[in-house]
């Protein structure tokens, strides 16, 4: 079975095979990285090395840009670009380029062979409709945008979306995805920052237009929120999305409790990754909570974010050899294994 394999059977809702995937969805902090290089990481290893180094199944990612290098950039994280219609027309010709999807389509040429081979997994990663707009808007004045420049924030989904139906076709005539992520990130510790009737407003309507096209290539369709998702998850179930991630454990997500409630839907991520930083006991204790959900199927685990700098590189190793001791075993225990 291939590292291919074993995702797409995840994602299937298959019996796993040999263990179920072993992945980070998230490259590891450049901080924590420079830590481990002064723990003894040899220092010639890039961020794609490692998971070859750690025995990780590879998860490449493509991602399809409405903004590019060329476009003006922020002052500071979070600043805006853009304010009003007038700045959105000046900026309008720095989006949704032709060059963007020549950077994506040279990168799906890139991975082709390997992913011919089953040595890994393909997602195509979209900028969403709540996260787009507040990459132009920034973080504070986007919010105020669903009031005061409704028609615009529709006309700026419109347009990206119009991108995306555009872009998309040329990757997938080069690879055919195996996952897709709609990075959106509209939900924060104590909930979502929209509302549900602002979700059908202004996200649902934008995903019905692009999901039938991503989905009559056979992938699945996941949603990248982080913070506390589980009040909008009958939301994105409705608006057609297969899956979501990261769960995060800060944010009191209950990956036991989703997986219970929503059986078909496909999850990613869940591992408390703040448990790396106390040992070994607190990385099984971890692995014993999601234990269940991991047996049930549907659910490809790891951690819930990127690995955070104050986890040493000898508690990495450590929950990697449990992260591959627990994939393993849940085989096992469900007599899923092949004998």
């Amino acid at each position: 079975m291939t590292k291919r394999d074993r995702f797409i059977n995840v994602l299937n809702h298959k019996k796993p095979a040999d263990r179920l995937p072993m992945i980070e969805w998230a490259h590891w902090w450049d901080k924590t990285h420079h830590r481990w290089q002064k723990e003894g990481l040899p220092p010639e290893l890039t961020g794609e090395d490692l998971f070859d180094y750690f025995g990780l199944d590879r998860l490449e990612c493509i991602y399809i840009y409405g903004r590019g290098s060329k476009a003006p950039g922020p002052a500071y994280h979070g600043a805006p670009i853009m304010t009003d219609q007038e700045s959105y027309d000046k900026l309008r010709p720095f989006l949704y380029t032709d060059d963007l999807i020549e950077w994506a389509a040279e990168k799906a040429k890139a991975l082709r062979e390997i992913h011919e081979r089953g040595e890994t997994t393909i997602r195509i990663w979209f900028d969403g409709f709540f996260w787009f707009p507040r990459s132009l808007f920034g973080i504070n004045d986007h919010l105020y945008a669903f009031y005061d420049y409704p028609e615009l924030m529709h006309q700026i989904n419109q347009d990206l979306t119009d991108f995306y139906l555009r872009a998309f076709p040329v990757i997938a005539s080069i690879v055919t995805p195996d996952m897709i992520a709609i990075a959106e990130d509209m939900s924060y510790n104590n909930g979502p920052m929209l509302s549900e009737d602002m979700f059908n407003e202004f996200i649902a309507p934008y995903y019905a237009q692009i999901l039938p096209m991503l989905k009559a290539t056979g992938a699945k369709v996941f949603v990248d929120t982080d913070g506390d998702l589980a009040p909008m998850i009958p939301w994105l179930v409705n608006a057609g999305i297969d899956g979501i991630f990261p769960l995060e454990r800060q944010a009191n997500v209950d990956i036991v409790q989703i997986k219970n409630d929503f059986p078909n839907l496909l999850l990613m991520g869940g591992f408390d990754k703040m448990a790396m930083i106390k040992g070994e006991d607190a990385i099984r204790n971890e692995f014993e909570r999601i234990f269940p959900v991991m047996q049930k199927g549907g659910y490809l685990p790891g951690t819930d974010h990127q690995v955070p700098p104050e986890v040493s590189l000898e508690n990495y190793r450590i929950f990697i050899k449990l992260y591959k001791e627990y994939c393993e075993k849940a085989c096992i225990t469900t007599g899923q294994c092949p004998k």
